[in-house]
């Protein structure tokens, strides 16, 4: 019998398998997720160090859309760029080294490869933003309770749906930024990107022409971020739909990917 009749069949439970080896392997995986607890938190204290101020000098109107669970959550502004960057190395950097030639040659099929990536960058994005969000929550009402200003439980109206919402959030960054180092193949530009789309849109979005309005309520850290909030804000008043407008968004940016995967001689 032939060894190619003897070989065993690469199913995607394999592939996956394989692309978490990978993964596992790398140094900068586990940096960068230490990265994201370290700076994510070290910026939830940072940014919650004045917050008895703040409260102190507010104005009526202030202290009535006070939220503080939306204050302990901001840290989601560095954390999607952490986890974008982790979520484009988990594609370029096999480019950026030329490994993507055995990856190729292991599993022919495309799709199936940069699926697996996908789903690898998902659940890791998942448990790591869940777990900051919820980590930075609880860090965050500590915070302020400790300056005897407002603060919320994880059962309050609202606040357990916002931190998951946050963790549901970065998940879709990641997505986003596998996409997106899947069409460019390389770590750089793939970041670069990121970031013009994660903050630079946003810095520009008051300059949008009324016609593009639409854009910004499901663009991320304006309408989708919106669901990190339990006070809702009145320019964004469905923000789990403007969520979902953008995870609509990354499945087009996941598809063109796709598409060109498929196209490529690697």
């Amino acid at each position: 019998m032939s060894s190619l009749a003897t070989a065993p069949k690469v199913t995607f439970a394999r592939t996956l398998h394989a692309e978490w080896i990978k993964l596992r392997s790398l140094r900068s995986t586990w940096l960068t997720l230490a990265c994201l607890l370290i700076v994510g938190l070290g910026v939830t204290g940072l940014s919650m160090s004045s917050a008895g101020d703040d409260y102190a000098s507010a104005t009526t109107a202030e202290r009535r859309d006070w939220d503080p669970t939306a204050l302990s959550l901001t840290t989601y502004i560095i954390a999607q760029l952490i986890i974008g960057v982790l979520g484009s190395l988990v594609v370029t950097s096999e480019y950026a080294t030329g490994l993507i030639r055995t990856s190729l040659s292991a599993t022919p099929r495309r799709h199936r490869l940069l699926a697996a990536k996908m789903v690898l960058a998902t659940g890791i994005a998942l448990v790591a933003g869940q777990t900051l969000m919820f980590c930075s929550f609880f860090l965050g009402q500590l915070i302020l309770g400790a300056q005897d200003v407002p603060n919320a439980a994880l059962g309050d109206p609202g606040v357990f749906s916002a931190v998951a919402g946050g963790g549901l959030y970065l998940s879709a960054i990641a997505l986003l930024a596998v996409g997106i180092g899947a069409l460019l193949r390389a770590t750089a530009g793939a970041i670069g990107t990121l970031v013009g789309i994660l903050l630079l849109v946003p810095a520009l979005g008051g300059l949008f022409p009324s016609w593009l309005h639409g854009l910004v309520d499901i663009w991320p850290t304006m309408g989708a971020a919106a669901v990190l909030r339990t006070v809702p804000d009145p320019e964004f008043p469905h923000p789990w739909l403007n969520l979902g407008g953008m995870c609509l968004a990354v499945a087009a940016v996941l598809a063109a990917a796709f598409a060109v995967q498929r196209r490529r001689d690697v």
